[in-house]
């Protein structure tokens, strides 16, 4: 898995990683549904696009992941796969995200519901490159 779960007193922290910034964070969005459900049960049958912005790479983390919450929530979905992610610079401090995310309605049976992750946070919050790897990690409020 290229994600883990990490200690946290009353949350539940996520660190993700990849070879590329676009991989990391789709990484760290199946490690936000695995909170939630078992993601590996979750089928692409609806495809919905995602945008957002952020002032750097780990606040555009964790406002990809609470877009992801919040469009979830709305149409009753659980999300896990994301796919044609973009990361554009568009001025000082400011990024842009593009995304796919497929997935399906929520069958509470099908899906093994675990905690419902309210929020992404800024807690914990760190983007890093080590070895050619982009690792990144926040904590998620349960």
């Amino acid at each position: 898995m290229p994600y883990e779960f990490l200690e946290h007193e009353a949350d539940i922290g996520i660190r993700a990683w990849g070879k590329s910034l676009e991989e990391a964070f789709a990484d760290g969005a199946k490690a936000l549904f695995d909170i939630m459900v078992d993601v590996g049960k979750v089928e692409p049958k609806e495809s919905v696009d995602i945008q957002c912005e952020g002032t750097d790479i780990p606040a555009l983390f964790v406002e990809w992941l609470n877009t992801l919450l919040t469009r979830a929530d709305i149409a009753g979905l659980v999300f896990g796969d994301f796919k044609n992610i973009t990361i554009t610079p568009l001025a000082y401090n400011l990024y842009k995200l593009h995304a796919k995310a497929s997935g399906e309605k929520l069958d509470t049976v099908r899906h093994n519901i675990k905690v419902e992750a309210k929020a992404a946070t800024y807690h914990g919050l760190k983007y890093e490159i080590k070895d050619g790897t982009h690792y990144l990690q926040c904590v998620i409020d349960v």
